[in-house]
């Protein structure tokens, strides 16, 4: 909430040059409702251009001097270059004064739900922005905070009932967070008034959904009570930030991933190895419907406002294998945060003006290239089989198979700062596909063998 390397050693020279061109947030354990996993149906299948998407968090405070709307609209060919397809705008309604972090506040602090944040421009702008979004075949999507409303929204004065409050009366805060005010779902006055102020946004600036802020902390039925009116009106792509199996099962298309994340930063820092990657999966398919679809990210606003930039929690080289599990893991719909592309290798403020500042775009060629093959490749659908792989060191290769309507990609991981041997022996795997990063053809057969680098990655397209 608020608060290009190749596989390959001859591939490092690659990888340099993309390169050099150069939480408080819901992180809950994860439900421990029990739900079969024998088939790859969701509870709520997700609209159809969500299959082989992936998902770009656009921060418009930060992404421009001007941080207005009209100052972000040019970038839109940039990302539109680059593969990106969902857009997913932070909060965009006004931020409360009162008991305000920082000078500007977070945008997790609602003031009107309804209404433009007059720092990023007006209404008018908002809606020719999703409209010229639309017309590049983007679909916008954006944040919303249902948990609680900031510490001077209009609902405090006329309907007080619809907050929590403490013993002795006195409407509270959730959590730290002292510029906001906890809602109360017991209301059902609160239930009806939130569905409507959801269901403006669709019919006054048709967005395609919503990011749903701390939903795990925002009662289920709700939520499904929600989904099912915002469904009457359009199909829209639903996100829960929680990692709860629950959340599926009330409607939501997509969830947060907080445990894998907790995971992977755990192996980068050597903490672990990749066992534990397996185990976490195991313990999604105990508790998530089948199928259920995940947000893998190697960065997003939490993240890099509280942790630091994914340069810090992934450093140099070590983040391109992690970007590339990222995009290519089963039930993945990924993530790019504003800046990643550049890289911006620091925290990006969160309660004051700090311009991104683009111009380099280092990372732009090694995103696009899988985005690219993502959006070619059904093998990489959401709903595409998962299928490990052994490649060498189990404990430090992580390898795996996708695969769908005969269409085939297989990815190799060195997720340890050692160079591995890496031998495939499955007959199954034999061929000659295309290596995306080293860009041509290799043969791949019982006797074929290699060194992979630290943090190295191979990605094999069966397709071509």
């Amino acid at each position: 909430m608020h608060f290009l390397q190749t596989g390959t050693k001859t591939g490092l020279f690659i990888v340099l040059v993309l390169f050099i061109s150069c939480q408080p947030a819901n992180k809950k354990d994860a439900d421990t409702t029990a739900s079969p996993a024998d088939s790859v149906a969701q509870v709520s299948p997700a609209p159809s251009w969500t299959l082989q998407s992936n998902i770009y968090e656009v921060n418009v405070r930060q992404y421009t001097r001007q941080g207005t709307f009209r100052a972000f609209e040019p970038a839109l060919s940039r990302l539109k270059d680059m593969g990106v397809e969902i857009l997913w705008f932070m909060p965009i309604t006004p931020i409360s004064k009162t008991d305000r972090k920082g000078t500007l506040g977070s945008y997790y602090a609602v003031q009107n739900y309804t209404a433009i944040n007059p720092e990023f421009g007006t209404m008018d702008d908002w809606k020719a922005l999703v409209k010229k979004a639309h017309s590049m075949g983007f679909k916008v999507i954006t944040d919303w905070v249902a948990n609680h409303t900031g510490a001077d929204n209009a609902w405090l004065t006329r309907h007080p009932d619809f907050y929590t409050k403490d013993k002795n009366g006195k409407i509270v805060s959730p959590f730290d967070w002292t510029d906001t005010r906890d809602l109360n779902y017991d209301n059902k006055e609160l239930r009806d008034s939130m569905i409507a102020a959801m269901k403006f946004w669709i019919s006054e600036s048709d967005v395609d959904g919503f990011r749903c802020d701390v939903a795990g902390e925002v009662p289920a039925d709700f939520w499904k009570a929600c989904i099912t009116e915002l469904r009457k009106q359009k199909d829209v792509f639903m996100l829960a930030e929680g990692d709860k199996g629950e959340l599926h099962r009330a409607g939501f298309n997509a969830s947060y991933p907080w445990d894998m994340f907790a995971t992977l930063k755990a192996v980068a820092a050597g903490k672990t190895n990749v066992l534990a990657i397996d185990t976490v999966l195991r313990r999604q398919d105990s508790t998530f419907p089948a199928g259920a679809v995940r947000m893998y990210f190697t960065s997003n606003h939490d993240e890099n406002s509280w942790n630091g930039s994914d340069y810090q929690t992934f450093p140099g080289l070590v983040h391109g294998a992690f970007a590339v599990f990222t995009q290519t893991m089963r039930n993945s719909l990924p993530l790019i945060y504003s800046g990643q592309e550049e890289p911006v290798l620091r925290k990006i403020e969160f309660f004051e003006k700090d311009n991104i500042g683009f111009g380099k775009y280092g990372r732009a060629p090694f995103y696009k290239a899988l985005l690219t093959l993502r959006k070619k490749t059904p093998a990489l659908s959401t709903d595409a089989s998962f299928r490990r792989v052994s490649a060498g060191d189990d404990k430090a290769l992580y390898a795996y198979v996708r695969e769908k309507e005969g269409h085939k990609v297989l990815v190799i991981l060195n997720l340890s700062a050692k160079e591995q041997s890496v031998n495939i022996k499955d007959p199954s795997l034999e061929g000659k596909p295309y290596n995306v990063f080293l860009f041509l053809k290799e043969p791949i057969n019982p006797t074929h063998s290699f060194n992979l680098e630290p943090w190295g990655y191979v990605v094999y397209d069966y397709d071509r």
